[in-house]
């Protein structure tokens, strides 16, 4: 059966793997196996692609049960190992396939706790990027930052792994330690870090009323769109409310994104009821548009959105929607570039798979994949600036509200 929620997180480092579908079935004996969503139906050979030769596999999976030395070679793993394999060789880095221990961790990652360091990754360029440490993980803390490219994992090669191996690596129960050795765009420095595991509880919303040049403005942080996001949001809204601000600004730097229709929902905070806040486009050719639900009780408090390059998917679309409409003005540095929607499948035995279904566009009909979306106001944040406890960029969107 196929969820109905739409996920457009980055991959979550320590805790999942991006993932994807299995199409298609293997031929046994001139017969093939697919899956239709609540069980195995035989399909003719005819109906195979004639230009592929599933047999290989078994083939090969012979050799192993047969020649292997150290038997019996465990065919569960072979199995999860296979399917893992066809998946990732689709060349998606959000398609991938979930063992039990790995859907659990992801289920478990969205509803806001979880061991390990607290950081995500992407695949960006062809390498393996931190994509967002996590405020008050042990990977902010260390000093990672949204850009490092992954180099070693207790001291392997990163650079020759492919998403899901590292993602593998470096997961871990709470208290054991992980060794990384990164590769430093902004500084082009290399550095190592002994990181150690904790357990990861984060509230998804935190909000705070500042006063700049006698005017209130409200300070709402979203550092992913989770489970608990829509709620906590909502009760960032009543204190908007409350405390009559006169600005808001939403600080979505580092949110790797989430559910879709969390996006959505946050989105129509702002946006008239009826207008598009992001378009789903499928290979079909076929659209879904995304609309604001109707309460845009913040869409007259002037807003600015802080973003930088772990600012991806989710949050995204809550910037582009807010941007395009001409509801915010926004400051930072580009945000991360995923434009893609993902789909859960769940799969016998609590096995999943997220499959990349669609491309999302912002109401001007942009894409983001690749390219992310550019600030009006281009501000740094430094290592610097992160020592002294300064962050011009939160300054610069204050400095634009209380003008």
């Amino acid at each position: 059966m196929i969820s109905t929620k739409r996920y457009i997180t980055t991959i979550v480092l320590l805790l999942v793997l991006s993932a994807g579908t299995f199409f298609g079935g293997l031929k046994i004996g001139g017969k093939g196996y697919v899956y239709s969503g609540s069980s195995y139906q035989i399909i003719n050979q005819n109906d195979a692609p004639k230009n592929v030769n599933y047999s290989l596999l078994w083939q090969a999976l012979d050799v192993i049960n047969t020649k292997y030395i150290d038997k019996p070679v465990d065919q569960q793993k072979i199995l999860y190992g296979a399917i893992a394999g066809a998946v990732a060789a689709v060349g998606d880095p959000y398609t991938a396939f979930f063992d039990p221990k790995q859907y659990s961790d992801f289920k478990t990652e969205l509803g806001g706790s979880f061991e390990g360091i607290g950081a995500e990754v992407g695949m960006k360029d062809g390498s393996i990027v931190i994509v967002a440490p996590l405020d008050g993980s042990p990977a902010k803390k260390a000093g990672l930052l949204a850009g490092d490219i992954l180099l070693k994992i207790n001291s392997d090669d990163a650079t020759a792994l492919t998403l899901e191996q590292a993602v593998n690596k470096i997961r871990g129960p709470k208290g054991t330690v992980v060794d990384l050795t990164i590769y430093r765009p902004s500084d082009k420095s290399q550095k190592d870090f002994k990181i150690t595991r904790e357990t990861i509880a984060v509230n998804s919303v935190k909000y705070k009323v500042q006063t700049v040049n006698g005017k209130k403005i409200e300070i709402i942080n979203v550092d992913r769109f989770g489970d608990d996001t829509t709620t906590l949001f909502a009760q960032a809204v009543a204190d908007v409310q409350k405390n009559k601000v006169d600005g808001i600004v939403v600080d979505l730097r580092d949110d790797p994104g989430g559910y879709l229709d969390a996006a959505v929902q946050l989105a129509s905070y702002w946006v008239n009821p009826g207008d598009v806040v992001v378009t789903e486009k499928h290979s079909d050719g076929t659209q879904n548009d995304y609309k604001g639900l109707g309460s845009n009780s913040l869409g007259k408090i002037p807003t600015v959105v802080l973003i930088n390059g772990g600012s991806a998917s989710a949050a995204e679309i809550l910037t582009g929607a807010l941007h395009d409409h001409n509801l915010a003005k926004t400051v930072g540095l580009k945000s991360f570039g995923k434009g893609s929607v993902q789909e859960l499948v769940n799969l016998p035995e609590n096995t999943a798979v997220k499959v990349t279904v669609a491309k999302w566009f912002t109401p001007n009909g942009i894409n983001i994949t690749k390219n992310g979306l550019e600030p009006d106001t281009k501000v740094d944040l430094t290592a610097a600036d992160l020592a002294a406890n300064k962050d011009p960029q939160l300054d610069k969107a204050l400095e634009l509200i209380s003008k």
